[in-house]
């Protein structure tokens, strides 16, 4: 899970003090995250999810399919 969330983030070109920002946190424990120094709380997980427009799912290491589906966005309802 954190070297996906590392990933996503260097992926994007975004550094850690951007991802922090977006999610009202440090630099510091946002590389806490990043490092598996720290547990991700679940809004935190949510929040990365949304941002990268990507699941719980494969950040978590349950999936592999890094983009969401239709499915996924609730939008077939």
């Amino acid at each position: 899970m954190y070297k996906r969330i590392r990933d996503l983030r260097e992926d994007s070109d975004f550094t850690q003090k951007q991802v922090s920002g977006y999610l009202h946190c440090s630099q510091q424990v946002y590389s806490n995250y990043e490092l598996g120094q720290r547990d991700i709380p679940t809004a935190v997980l949510i929040a990365l999810a949304e941002f990268y427009n990507t699941t719980t799912d494969y950040i978590l290491g349950l999936s592999d399919e890094r983009e969401r589906t239709v499915k996924d966005r609730g939008e077939d309802r």
